[in-house]
């Protein structure tokens, strides 16, 4: 168990998927930043005790935190998304450079960034070693791994690039968690039966023994683009193989009479996604959905996060 009073900074917080994590690895969180509004409703809603603090990271000054713990964050991933026109340092989106300045001026004890597996592709080779040497130079040893999900007992694929950084003066090395404790990821039937049941739906149980795999990455879709449904067309397919009609979002469990492939519930999809049923994305299917699919599962985020905390302590 990590030390009760390791502090964590998170910035590009979102609706909570990665605080949720560095929470439960034992991280007191002394301020989260995020820009939108509707994601920091969620994370007040859940956590009110949460220092939320509504900005945008390119104007947020972190010079209270110096020499904070963990700084941490799902930097916005459509500059280096296969779904997106993958314009890396060119795209408006990207805040890498942000985050490296705050670790500039703040110096945490360790970094934990979160992203995309475009980010590993040879096109942002240059990037991606220009991230790490900026690290470096700053002081950071730094390792950069590409994680699955499913490996750490979330019941989809969701490959993520995670970097970790340890300052110099942290004797410890850091290893990405092994995945030996999780076993195998339970399957969408597994997961989905009891909330498919719900309104007593006569089909639920044979619709959740043909939902025998893992689910595809689910795709929460940018503030700008894309509605409440499960994806393009390759993940559309992926989910109907499944039995689910992934064209949208529906607003409650199959009834008792359905027939066909259902669609999945914005609870059903956070639960997918590693987060407690208990927490409350608010109203509205198109802005909860896209607040779950964008997260970093809170039990990926957990397992790395005690990891920095073993190295910390």
């Amino acid at each position: 168990m990590a030390r009760k009073n390791l502090e964590v900074l998170e910035i590009c917080a979102g609706a909570g998927g990665q605080a949720l994590g560095t929470s439960r690895a034992g991280f007191t969180h002394v301020g989260l930043v995020e820009i939108e509004a509707d994601y920091c409703a969620t994370l007040l809603r859940n956590r009110p005790d949460w220092n939320v603090i509504n900005a945008d990271l390119r104007e947020f000054d972190g010079s209270e935190y110096e020499g904070i713990d963990l700084l941490a964050g799902g930097v916005p991933c459509p500059p280096f998304s296969i779904a997106g026109k993958g314009l890396g340092a060119d795209d408006e989106r990207d805040m890498f450079p942000y985050a490296l300045r705050l670790v500039d001026d703040i110096h945490p004890r360790a970094v934990m960034f979160e992203n995309v597996r475009g980010l590993l592709t040879s096109k942002f080779d240059d990037y991606r070693k220009a991230i790490l040497a900026e690290l470096n130079r700053m002081g950071y040893r730094v390792w950069i791994s590409l994680l699955n999900a499913s490996d750490y007992g979330v019941p989809q694929l969701r490959p993520r690039v995670v970097i970790v950084g340890l300052r110099r003066d942290v004797q410890r090395d850091f290893v990405f968690p092994s995945t030996d404790a999780y076993g195998e990821a339970p399957t969408v039937g597994e997961t989905l039966l009891d909330l498919m049941e719900e309104r007593s739906w006569r089909q639920a149980k044979i619709w959740a023994d043909g939902a025998n795999r893992i689910a595809p990455t689910v795709v929460g879709g940018s503030t700008k683009h894309g509605g409440p449904d499960l994806g393009p067309v390759r993940a559309k397919r992926a989910w109907a193989a499944l039995g689910v009609d992934g064209k949208g979002i529906a607003d409650a469990a199959p009834d008792q009479d359905f027939v066909g492939m259902p669609r999945l519930t914005t609870r059903m999809v956070a639960r997918i996604q590693g987060f407690p049923d208990e927490w409350d994305f608010g109203k509205g299917k198109t802005k909860a959905y896209r607040q779950i699919g964008n997260a970093f599962p809170p039990p990926v985020a957990e397992a790395v996060a005690r990891e920095i905390a073993r190295c910390l302590i």
